[in-house]
């Protein structure tokens, strides 16, 4: 039988059974955040989709203005005569059939990996490593570019890939507990917008059913959009 720790009782006992403002729920998110560590702060929405149907499936990119306050590690894969050297872009590694064959063999220590459209065809064979980790390049998510410089800086500064999971929602990291307040709403904020802008075309009916934030470790907290 699951136990609930001391600590998370506390935290939840904070939280009242209605729903918050936009302003109120940060704030009761970060006072929540009681973890010996800066937790991240994530939301939950709640969708009304079925993403077995082509035209209800959700994938995109959104870009926070304020950042994660992760240290995103980013690698590239491009052609052996792109020139492009990782120490003076800012990415981990970049490499090219060198970097693919290592990737075969295990190596995903990286959070995101982009890669040149020409070399979509010799990355098809990563599929079964890279797919179940989240990490295959993709138009959609903006990891298969010619503009390798460029992808990489957004993706350091704070670009996101989100998609909806297979019961309808989507899960996004935020920013951390010791943002500002206002960071965290403006970051938020950048969110909601982007989900409501990529909205699919099969959507029947009401497209946002709730959304709730919480922070890694403390409880949810639902925010009345409605007002947003």
């Amino acid at each position: 039988m699951r136990r609930t720790s001391k600590r998370f009782k506390e935290a939840k006992s904070l939280v009242q059974d209605r729903i918050y403002s936009l302003e109120e729920g940060i704030e009761v998110l970060q006072k929540t955040a009681t973890a010996k560590f800066a937790e991240s702060t994530e939301v939950h929405f709640c969708l009304n989709l079925n993403p077995k149907y082509a035209d209800q499936q959700l994938r995109a990119t959104v870009i926070l203005p304020h950042g994660t306050g992760k240290n995103i590690r980013v690698v590239a894969i491009a052609s052996s005569d792109s020139g492009l050297v990782a120490s003076e872009i800012g990415a981990e590694r970049i490499g090219s059939e060198d970097l693919i064959e290592q990737i075969s063999q295990g190596y995903t220590d990286f959070d995101v990996l982009i890669a040149e459209p020409d070399m979509m065809p010799k990355i098809a064979k990563l599929g079964r490593i890279l797919g179940p980790k989240g990490l295959m390049p993709s138009p959609k998510a903006g990891t298969v570019t010619k503009n390798i410089k460029l992808a990489i800086q957004e993706f350091k500064r704070g670009k996101l890939e989100y998609r909806v999971d297979k019961t309808g929602i989507v899960h996004i990291n935020f920013g951390k507990v010791d943002f500002k307040s206002s960071q965290l709403q403006n970051n938020l904020l950048t969110v909601y917008k982007s989900i409501l802008q990529n909205k699919p075309t099969g959507v029947k009916g009401k497209y946002l059913k709730r959304m709730y934030v919480c922070s890694t470790m403390g409880p949810s907290i639902e925010i009345d959009f409605s007002v947003l």
